[in-house]
């Protein structure tokens, strides 16, 4: 501590992950997945969660990992990523930081089926959500994890009129 004494914390070494918001401005869509997430079955009894797209750097660069978790995880081609900067996903528990992205995409970026890794023991539902829902979500906690919810607000920040704002 600042004035020299010892504290004892526990944290969790995870290291970087990226997360990517891939959205259709034309179609007014955003893709989302669906996951088993142990903490929210401990903490609120049900197994999924809607999320966007996310997974650890693995070593890679933050990019790099962005265009293979769409791959993985939605079967999606992302060629353009737009950064948003690195945040700290819980400083007071775990060194993640991650690196969030929004990917413009069209229909034809969706080249596979997308699912996860079997190995991984992923079973990942990918949605495709339209705007105007995926706010609602946020309003209403369907949505309640924060990087999305900060991808999907960076979203309506860039592309107010897709939103129905000026």
């Amino acid at each position: 501590m600042p004035d020299g004494r010892t504290m004892i914390r526990e944290i969790l070494n995870s290291g970087d992950a990226a997360a990517v918001l891939p959205y259709d401005v034309e179609r007014r869509k955003v893709i989302l997945v669906r996951q088993f997430r142990a903490p929210v079955m401990h903490r609120e009894g049900h197994p999924d969660f809607l999320e966007a797209i996310a997974g650890l750097l693995d070593e890679d660069e933050p990019e790099t990992c962005a265009r293979r978790e769409s791959m993985e995880e939605a079967g999606l081609r992302v060629v353009r990523l737009e950064p948003l900067g690195r945040f700290w996903s819980a400083p007071g528990a775990t060194t993640e930081r991650l690196h969030l992205f929004l990917a413009p995409y069209t229909e034809a970026d969706r080249i596979a089926e997308g699912g996860g890794l079997a190995d991984e023991h992923e079973e990942i539902e990918v949605l495709e959500v339209g705007f105007d829902d995926v706010v609602d979500f946020i309003a209403d906690n369907t949505i309640a994890d924060m990087k999305t919810m900060v991808l999907v607000q960076a979203l309506q920040l860039r592309h107010p009129r897709a939103f129905g704002r000026d």
